[in-house]
């Protein structure tokens, strides 16, 4: 019942006869009622059977479209991709993939966001400190980066107070929404002294 409650008011966010505000009342109303009896945060694994739930979820949280193969890639990552889960309500995703770049080992954060009404109850802070762990118990990684739209002060902030630093602004790296810039956000998970983890490979 609550899977399909969070469908309906998916589907809420996307119609045209309800604003965005309306919705947002209602959810908040509900998170309200919900949060004073319980509450409870979980991340659940993405399947082939919830997928569709997670490109819901991408197309309201996001103002960016991802393709077929991004959504193939997701299913292929293991525990690098998760869905958050507000007492058994899916509100939100996490998305991640490995790259090697730079001569480095890196794990791109390729979307991380949840529903506007259910920010702020630490369903963000989850789904970020899992990936963390996942790169502090592997130990190989050198950085985890992502991109940021420039305008977007709160998501800027929520990185920052986590030690992600600004390192570099693209110009017109989105398309089709304004602005188009996007600052790339990255922390570094090994000492300034540490070498990258391919010079480790070469020198062995």
């Amino acid at each position: 019942m609550l899977h399909v409650l969070s469908d309906t008011l998916l589907t809420k966010f996307r119609d045209s006869r309800v604003t965005r505000v309306d919705c947002v009342k209602l959810l908040q109303f509900r998170i309200s009622h919900t949060f004073a009896v319980r509450s409870r945060i979980e991340l659940g694994d993405v399947t082939p059977h919830n997928i569709k739930q997670l490109k819901r979820l991408n197309q309201v949280i996001f103002p960016v479209s991802y393709n077929d193969k991004f959504y193939k890639d997701v299913l292929e990552v293991g525990e690098l991709a998760k869905l958050a889960y507000f007492n058994d309500i899916a509100v939100g995703a996490v998305c991640c993939r490995v790259d090697h770049s730079q001569n480095q080992k890196r794990l791109y954060i390729m979307t991380l966001g949840c529903l506007a009404p259910y920010r702020r109850l630490g369903i963000g802070t989850k789904m970020l400190n899992h990936v963390l762990n996942i790169c502090e118990k592997d130990g190989t990684f050198d950085n985890i980066y992502l991109h940021v739209q420039i305008s977007n002060e709160s998501a800027i902030d929520f990185y920052q107070k986590f030690g992600f630093e600004i390192i570099e602004t693209k110009k017109n790296y989105y398309k089709r929404i304004e602005p188009a810039d996007a600052h790339v956000l990255q922390k570094s998970l090994r000492s300034p002294c540490a070498p990258p983890t391919g010079e480790l490979q070469k020198g062995e």
